[in-house]
């Protein structure tokens, strides 16, 4: 870190008015984010076929996979065959999600599915800690027809029950993941960021890789893991 990398020093008034400032812009994308949302809520939707997925105890059907909710949110993880680790990234982002009972509130439920075969992927989940539901579409195409197929990468998806018929509602891939996670949205009020190379800075800013910060597979397994 470069000695001068820090931002100016003023006075009181000086930094308030210059908070006053940013806090339009901040209000501007709070107000554009309620207008996105509420574009969303009037997207139509596709109807879903009659799935099989493999779940802890056994095939279950996709509208089983709701747990009686009307509406699910589904984190398809990445998957390597014969990999010890998985991808850092989904491992990382699914670690966040500890406390999902408060979706219950909200009719939903959020649950990982992956490509991995079902013990593989219990295995992995318990090796690296994680506290979410776990399911596999290895023998479903289900992953490939939401986005996620064997070797592609990992994806968002959300569906609505009604009945046994349920619909595909919402799909993001990339950074459009980025809004389900509070990690990055506490990092971005740091004065520092993320400290990667692609992020608009001061100069003399702390800035490495992209993706330099991020834990891996294996940081995340020492934190939570079976063994940590």
């Amino acid at each position: 870190m470069s000695a001068t990398a820090l931002p100016p020093i003023v006075d009181a008034a000086t930094w308030q008015r210059q908070l006053d400032a940013l806090r339009i812009r901040e209000k501007a994308v709070t107000r554009e984010l309620d207008a996105v949302a509420a574009q969303r809520r009037r997207l139509p939707m596709v109807r879903m076929p009659d799935y099989t997925l493999e779940g802890e105890e056994g095939p279950v059907r996709l509208a089983d996979v709701f747990g009686g909710a009307s509406q699910l949110i589904v984190y398809n993880h990445m998957w390597f065959p014969g990999e010890t680790w998985q991808c850092g990234g989904c491992t990382g982002f699914t670690a966040q999600f500890t406390r999902l009972d408060v979706l219950a509130g909200y009719d939903a439920r959020f649950v990982v599915v992956t490509q991995g075969p079902i013990d593989e992927a219990l295995a992995y989940r318990r090796r690296v800690g994680n506290t979410m539901t776990w399911y596999s579409t290895a023998n479903s195409p289900f992953g490939t027809d939401v986005g996620a197929p064997p070797g592609g990468g990992f994806a968002v998806n959300v569906f609505l029950r009604d009945g046994d018929a349920v619909y595909r509602t919402w799909h993001t891939n990339g950074r459009g993941t980025e809004q389900l996670s509070y990690t990055f949205a506490l990092i971005d009020l740091l004065p520092y960021g993320r400290r990667e190379e692609w992020q608009d800075s001061p100069e003399g800013w702390p800035q490495g890789p992209t993706y330099g910060g991020w834990a891996s597979s294996q940081d995340i397994a020492a934190l939570y893991g079976a063994d940590a």
